[in-house]
């Protein structure tokens, strides 16, 4: 028998294996796309395009993922989109031919969202449930399955550059991760606030956004353009724009990844002293102006500065956002999670159209306004507070 502190330590440990799940998935088929272009013959255009399958996949999901939500719980659809991208995994690595590999990585996407939006439930419903932060301590794992999946690529492919080889270990290791994982995940999503609703009025009335869904969803969306933007655009900004050298450039990715990670480890505690609004708020604030600051002074290490501001200051945006949407319900959570998933795609391309209409320093200057953006959407937003008494039964101290 478990006691409460036992079961909490039982069940975070469980929830985070998802997120590991989820960024090792990905990493470990991104990693290989060398090897994808070089087997199929494709083009950086076609490989573009395969990216952008996965991201449609991704974005497009929100109805699926709303009713599969509501039908089959975050427990058992976690695990089921899971097991399916364990399966996108081998589909990979025996692709006969490009147009079946754009149709495996839109499938991919869509099971991404899938797990995307019940992991994110689990661990919001884990905070309500025992009242204690743990969201940004979440999205810290997934940074490291990317880094494991980096890890093992590099290893698996020393002893044998064949795909099925290396996406069958991974594809085992997921399977092994999640069945492992599976006792330890909540039984029910604890919280969701959705407002008690008779069956038949559900089912004639499409659950319609409200004006703080869209506040949310407007602030994910900020929140993940400069993420992706940061991770596409800082090395080439410190090369072309800030004069660093080759050997400097890749240190701007190196810079803002570490800080996120870091971030993130110690977030929590921040949220459970300060308030998830307090902590995004003055975060992407800190984010947007610490950027904007470094592109008007230029060089290199002002550059890092300022990345390293973003960083730190946006880790914890898409944590307390997604523990704001999944209080309002899972047709909030899944159509936040697919806005975010929207801005990370068209993110990256915003900004390169900018700057080749103007300069790379003036693109990263959006990058700099649309954390700014998020300080914003943040106002209207009713963050939860833990402070806020709970139903009897619904979580234990």
């Amino acid at each position: 028998m478990f006691g409460p502190f036992d079961a909490y330590r039982r069940s975070q440990v469980a929830i985070a294996a998802l997120f590991c799940c989820l960024g090792f998935q990905y990493a470990t088929w991104v990693s290989r796309i060398p090897a994808l272009k070089t087997r199929l013959g494709l083009s950086e255009a076609e490989l573009g395009l395969l990216l952008m399958a996965c991201g449609a996949g991704a974005a497009v999901s929100f109805p699926l993922v709303a009713v599969l939500t509501k039908r089959l719980g975050s427990r058992r659809l976690a695990i089921c989109s899971t097991l399916c991208l364990g399966a996108v995994l081998l589909a990979f690595s025996v692709t006969p031919d490009y147009p079946v590999t754009l149709l495996i990585a839109f499938f991919d996407g869509i099971a991404v969202g899938c797990l995307n939006v019940a992991m994110n439930a689990q661990a919001a419903a884990l905070e309500v449930a025992y009242q204690r932060t743990t969201m940004a301590r979440m999205h810290a794992t997934f940074s490291a399955g990317s880094l494991f999946a980096a890890l093992l690529a590099s290893g698996v492919t020393t002893l044998s550059p064949a795909l099925p080889v290396h996406f069958g270990a991974a594809t085992a290791l997921l399977v092994v991760l999640v069945l492992a994982a599976r006792g330890g995940l909540l039984p029910q999503d604890q919280s969701a606030a959705e407002p008690a609703r008779p069956a038949a009025e559900k089912r004639r009335r499409p659950a319609l956004p409200t004006r703080v869904t869209i506040w949310m969803g407007l602030a994910m969306a900020f929140g993940t353009v400069t993420e992706g933007a940061m991770s596409d655009w800082s090395a080439l900004y410190l090369k072309d724009s800030a004069g660093a050298t080759a050997s400097l450039a890749p240190l701007g990715i190196a810079v803002v990844s570490v800080m996120m990670v870091l971030a993130r480890l110690f977030a929590d505690g921040w949220r459970g002293k300060w308030g998830d609004e307090r902590v995004v708020r003055a975060g992407s604030a800190l984010a947007g102006a610490g950027l904007a600051l470094a592109l008007l002074a230029g060089g290199v290490v002002p550059a890092l500065l300022g990345f390293a501001c973003v960083g730190l200051g946006i880790a914890a945006v898409t944590p307390c956002v997604y523990v704001a949407a999944a209080r309002q319900g899972s047709d909030a959570l899944a159509l936040v999670a697919a806005m975010g998933t929207t801005g990370l795609l068209a993110g990256p391309a915003v900004i390169g159209f900018i700057a080749s209409g103007t300069s790379l320093a003036w693109g990263m200057g959006a990058v700099a306004v649309s954390a700014l953006a998020v300080s914003l959407c943040s106002t209207r937003i009713r963050f939860p507070s833990l402070a806020t008494p709970q139903p009897r039964g619904a979580g234990t101290r």
